[in-house]
């Protein structure tokens, strides 16, 4: 760990691409440099980070590095660098060694049939996009991200000017279906479905005429998708987290390009390297949530 607390200004040094993991220690009350990758506010969040760093290392730095650049990247640049970065990690051991130490003996979730995992209702010119796996929080498998993309694709048209985007059941979405993690053909061939057809792309697009509802489980993607609408109103229930890291990988939904918009590069990196959740107040107090619900 570095104490950045009296380093010099970020401009007279710049890390770039170099693989490290810098800490801003703050758990005195100083204010870290913004040479630091993530800033540590006590001693918790020292444990935390150093435990998950101690998990994956490689995700952790990959993460850090890519972040630094997210401000200078267009949504399509960062969504093509997150994506490549992720697809690496596929093919890393530490992601295969979280999916070694996953237990095999449960079954998997019953899925919807095709064209079940998203409704879409169209009412004049609004139209209402609802995720529609409410038994398992709505996690996100390969038939949803594809039907989401769909229904995107309808708000995209000129005859729709408002785009209302709910979770159906107690959570908005909890995240990647981790029942299909490791089911990919390959990492090359992921990254190329991904590029042609990425929900956070097409969310992106009508960012400007969208508003997204969420409550309890925000995790992962839950979170990345909705942070790219310009509005986004929370249910106090609503708990977020980004768990990837932990995972051997990095947020692979878009959280490195939305999330870091809404409320900079270092809280985007506190909460991948912590494991932390945070609640709806305070992702309000952020500015990742725009609105409470009364």
């Amino acid at each position: 760990m570095i104490d950045l607390c009296r380093a010099p200004p970020a401009a007279s040094f710049d890390l770039g691409s170099l693989p490290l993991l810098v800490i801003g220690d703050a758990t005195n009350g100083g204010v870290a440099s913004d040479l630091a990758d993530v800033v540590a506010t006590d001693g918790a969040d020292l444990d935390a980070i150093a435990d998950t760093f101690s998990r994956s290392p490689q995700a952790a730095i990959a993460l850090c590095v890519l972040l630094r650049g997210s401000r200078s990247r267009t949504t399509g640049e960062g969504l093509a660098a997150e994506s490549a970065v992720y697809s690496t990690l596929q093919s890393g051991g530490e992601f295969a060694a979280w999916l070694a130490s996953r237990s095999r003996s449960r079954p998997p979730h019953a899925t919807p049939s095709p064209g079940d995992t998203v409704r879409v209702a169209r009412s004049g010119r609004t139209l209402a996009i609802t995720l529609n796996r409410p038994d398992v929080h709505n996690a996100m498998n390969s038939a949803m991200r594809h039907e989401l993309v769909d229904a995107l694709a309808i708000a995209a048209t000129p005859e729709i000017s408002e785009v209302q985007l709910r979770g159906e059941g107690r959570s908005f979405c909890s995240g990647g279906d981790l029942s299909e993690f490791g089911s990919f053909v390959d990492p090359a061939t992921a990254h190329l479905v991904r590029l042609a057809r990425h929900p956070a792309r097409a969310i992106a697009a009508v960012a400007t005429r969208t508003t997204v509802h969420i409550q309890g489980a925000c995790i992962g993607a839950g979170i990345e998708l909705a942070a790219f609408a310009s509005h986004v109103i929370a249910d106090r229930s609503t708990r977020i987290a980004l768990p990837e890291v932990k995972l051997g990988l990095i947020p692979g939904a878009g959280g490195t390009v939305s999330l870091p918009r809404r409320i900079g590069r270092h809280r985007t990196a506190w909460l991948a390297l912590t494991g932390n959740s945070i609640d709806a107040e305070t992702a309000r107090d952020w500015s990742l949530v725009d609105e409470l619900e009364p």
